[in-house]
């Protein structure tokens, strides 16, 4: 029985979803699913503990239950246009028709309704007509500054009426009316309110969220909002002009090129960085992003996104595009606007005729406006960072060279000497490639020159991409001149083939010796991409006497198992064991890298599997 009641509330929320024409709707039908049980025309509703912010729920919130991070409590109140009955359940009962004066008490924006009659707009709201009116809420008008609330009351029949004749429209708009991007005008000198109509079901008049929507009158309609709106006239680079606060922004705006874009027809959201923000940068990092164009083009454009984005839209961390190509992870924590996860937004909503502005106290840099030094000093490659200074690299970290740097991760060096030593800067020159490279652009057997001189080999496997025994670890760090690849290990760069590689090595001298006697040195030194998982002098001590005896007595009786082109070859002629790495036994140390190959050590001889 409840496997059936789930699946007749799936299809049932499946049905109306197809059933809703807006977003908003699609919201607003779910809460009224989640609040059927409590009767007829009961939506469920979300408050935010400790605020009296109220949402209708959809599906995610209605199961994490929390909005911008914070916890909520489910209430059960009547859908918009019903009210309940004493005595039924639910709210059986449409709300009385009346006119709009009379529908801002039924709604509860009763000091709207007190401000309408002080500047004489009763009489016309009561009257023939059909209005659409974006009634402030009690809320809204306790929250506006006192001086202005002031300069209002004082000039009731122009300045408050003015301002209420803005909150209204001369034709009736519901809320499927209501589509992202609007613009309708309003009765006050038809200056236009800008709507917002988001896809999280949110919708907001001039960044006012609609609270309480279609409450319909005999005259109109009523949409209850949560903040008290005004005039726009302004686009965002003449607000940015006007703000002392905003001086830097605007002469790096021009001298990027971008008045024409913010003076422009569009719909952006600008993450302006104030002038504390600019001034927070080192100096020598903001004189050379301010005096390179396409540096300061790509930190601006960082700052504004695609699309139009009130703070009130935001409930939760969404990836936003900007217009430098990346995204943003803008979100909110309680009452605080996040970008990428810090609560750096100082103002919110100064909304222009092209879009809005959200005043930020920290400069957002993106990787292609950075260098070297800057994209490794602000990643997880701290140690790394540390030894290329150490090495005497930080000219090439810093300057205009076309590189691209192979970082090791912290944990690659783990367990190793951080001391500066000759081999160790050799080592670390041969982690800077003398190209520009992207990860996406390299292929199986390319070879990619350093800057010490050596070639490194890419290999391209099912789940990952290597440059040698280092494989990338993270997606590319794509800097103003130079790009960065997080690796998980420390190059180990090839020093000769398979057969130098054991030779150089004391562990395996018991093997190199049983190599040679069976005349496979010349094998080992040919041409090839072969894996080798070679026992070191531990793994022969292990084995029985007579067994050790037998193997080193008889040259035909060592095996070496290969893995050329990823596909496994035996050397038939020989018999006895097969040195793989199989069966659990580990291997001690992998990716000694052999230019025909590669070793991996193990220290333990593994016999075949008995063939079934």
């Amino acid at each position: 029985m409840k496997r059936l009641t789930l699946f007749a509330l799936a299809i049932t929320l499946i049905a109306t979803g197809f059933a809703a024409k807006t977003p908003y709707q699609a919201v607003l039908q779910h809460s009224r699913i989640r609040g059927r049980t409590h009767g007829p025309n009961v939506c469920a509703m979300q408050k935010i503990q400790g605020t009296d912010k109220k949402y209708f729920t959809n599906c995610k919130q209605w199961y994490h239950r929390k909005i911008c991070g914070k916890p909520t409590v489910v209430s059960y109140e009547c859908c918009p246009g019903y009210e309940k009955v004493i005595g039924e359940k639910g709210c059986p009962a449409a709300l009385p028709l009346v006119n709009i004066y009379k529908t801002l008490g039924v709604v509860g924006a009763t000091t709207t309704k007190m401000y309408s009659e002080r500047a004489n707009l009763q009489e016309e709201i009561e009257g023939p007509g059909s209005f659409t009116f974006f009634a402030p809420s009690n809320e809204a008008w306790a929250a506006l500054p006192t001086e202005i609330l002031d300069a209002l009351v004082s000039n009731v029949n122009i300045e408050l009426l003015n301002a209420l004749h803005y909150h209204m429209i001369n034709k009736r708009l519901t809320s499927d009316d209501l589509k992202h991007g609007a613009s309708f005008p309003s009765m006050y000198q038809d200056f236009d309110v800008h709507i917002h109509h988001y896809s999280n079901g949110i919708v907001t008049v001039n960044c006012a969220r609609l609270v309480k929507t279609d409450q319909h009158a005999t005259n109109g309609i009523v949409h209850v909002v949560d903040r008290v709106i005004t005039a726009i006239t302004n686009n965002v680079n003449s607000l940015i002009d006007n703000d002392d606060d905003l001086d830097t922004l605007r002469t790096a705006v021009a001298a990027a090129g971008l008045t024409n874009l913010l003076e422009n027809e569009g719909s952006y959201t600008i993450f302006a960085p104030t002038n504390e923000a600019f001034e927070k940068i080192p100096p020598n990092t903001l004189t050379r992003i301010l005096g390179d164009p396409v540096a300061l083009k790509d930190l601006l454009n960082y700052h504004i996104l695609k699309n139009l984005h009130c703070s009130e839209s935001i409930v939760a961390g969404t990836p936003l595009e900007t217009l430098q190509g990346t995204v943003l992870e803008v979100g909110c924590d309680g009452e605080e606007m996040t970008i990428n996860g810090k609560a750096i937004v100082t103002q919110r909503d100064k909304l222009g005729t092209n879009g809005v502005i959200h005043y930020v106290n920290e400069l957002l840099i993106p990787d292609s406006a950075k260098t070297l030094l800057e994209l490794v000093e602000g990643s997880v490659v701290t140690t790394a960072s540390k030894l290329f200074k150490d090495a005497g690299l930080t000219d090439h970290l810093i300057g205009f060279e076309t590189l691209t740097l192979l970082a090791p991760l912290n944990d690659a060096f783990k367990d190793k000497s951080l001391a500066m030593t000759p081999d160790l800067k050799k080592l670390l020159r041969n982690h800077i490639l003398k190209e520009k490279f992207s990860s996406k652009s390299l292929y199986h057997g390319q070879e990619l020159e350093t800057l010490g001189g050596l070639k490194l080999r890419v290999f391209v496997f099912r789940n990952s991409l290597c440059i040698e025994n280092a494989c990338i670890a993270a997606h590319d760090k794509n800097g103003r001149y130079a790009n960065m690849f997080i690796v998980d290990q420390i190059l180990a760069p090839p020093m000769g083939t398979v057969m130098d590689v054991l030779k150089a090595d004391d562990r395996f001298s018991t093997l190199v010796g049983a190599i040679q006697r069976a005349g496979l040195t010349e094998l080992l030194n040919k041409k090839g991409t072969y894996t080798f998982f070679a026992p070191t002098n531990a793994a022969f001590s292990a084995m029985p006497p007579a067994d050790l005896n037998k193997l080193m007595s008889n040259v035909s009786c060592v095996t070496i198992c290969v893995r050329k082109a990823d596909v496994h070859y035996t050397l038939t002629s020989l018999i006895c064991f097969t040195l793989v790495y199989v069966n659990r036994v580990p291997v001690v140390e992998t990716d000694l890298m052999a230019t025909n190959g590669v070793v991996h050590a193990v220290d333990v001889i593994i016999k075949p599997l008995r063939k079934s």
